[in-house]
Formats: structure tokens, sequence, C-alpha cells
């Protein structure tokens, strides 16, 4: 009973878990299908644990179970990697050279000229799905391991070339 109850948790949890990213990052009908599946378990594994209440390992189960499912549910959506990161880059360099390698490998890539407390930088702003993120990072790292990153996601997306490119399924494959 102790491992059904464990395991029921994990389930529910992590659906439940990858239900509100995927919700918070707007894919409401999907998330609204994971959310049915979510509450037939949860159902399930909440009945177990009531018609056994007088049992304190089940409720430990219950409680590690939930605990191991947000754990599990996170790892999930991190390989999912739905939408969108932008990245702040500012390096030394003042040239084109990685800007150019970057728009080169098919990344969406504003440059400008910046000012930093030692001199002149260069600034980027780059868009990229998440799943790709870690290999931009690498490219930035390979070509200057000194450059400053910044990432965040972004709410809204509208315009430019590079949004078309992506919906067309034409970067980097």
């Amino acid at each position: 009973m102790v491992i059904i109850i464990f395991s029921i948790n994990i389930v529910y949890v992590s659906f439940f878990t990858v239900r509100m990213i995927m919700t918070l990052k707007g894919y409401r009908y999907l998330a609204a299908l994971v959310s049915m599946i979510e509450i037939v378990i949860y159902i399930v594994g909440l009945g177990l644990v009531l018609d056994n209440l007088d049992q304190i390992q089940n409720l430990i189960a219950y409680a590690l179970g939930y605990g191991s499912g947000v754990i599990i549910g996170t790892k999930i959506e991190e390989k999912m990697a739905l939408g969108y990161i932008t990245v702040n880059v500012i390096t030394i360099d003042e040239s084109d050279y990685l800007p150019r390698k970057l728009r080169e490998k098919g990344y969406g890539v504003t440059d400008w000229d910046a000012n930093g407390m030692d001199g002149g930088r260069q600034a980027m702003q780059i868009l990229t799905p998440r799943k790709m993120e870690l290999q931009l990072y690498q490219t930035i790292k390979e070509i200057d391991p000194k450059a400053f990153i910044i990432a965040y996601e972004p709410k809204t997306i509208h315009g430019g070339f590079w949004v078309k490119a992506v919906r067309k399924g034409k970067l980097m494959k």
C-alpha cells in the first residue's frame, strides 16, 4: 500500500507541475487535457490514503510522493523546454564577430555598441527557443568565455523576421 500511495502521488504531482507550467506558458488546451488525467490520479491516491488514515506510513508515503513529484515534474518540464528565452549578452569585444557567428547559426540577434565601467562593449539581445538555450550558451562561451549573460523568459513576442522563421520550423535543426 505504501509503494502504491507513493507512486500515485509522484505521478499526480508531476502532472500537476507540468500542467501549471503549461498554463503559465499559454498552452491552455493541452493543460486542460493534462488536468483531466491529473484529477483522476489525485482522487484515486487521496482515496487510498483516506481509507488507511490509521497507518502513519501511508501519510508519510503520501508526503514523500508529493515532494518527489514536484522534483520529477520540474525535470519533465525542463526536458519539454516550452517557450522562448531572451538572452542579453555583453562582451568586451566591440567587433561584430560574435553577433555574426550567432546569426550564421540561425539566432535572431540585435546588437549595439554600449559603454561599461571600463570602456566600450558590444551588447546583444538574442531570442531563442528554450530547447536551444544550452546550445546558445555553449556557443557564446566558446567565442567569449568572459561574456556577461543574462536570460529571461519573454511574456509576449510579436513581429520580426525571426518569429516567422521559428513558426515555419526554419531555425537551427
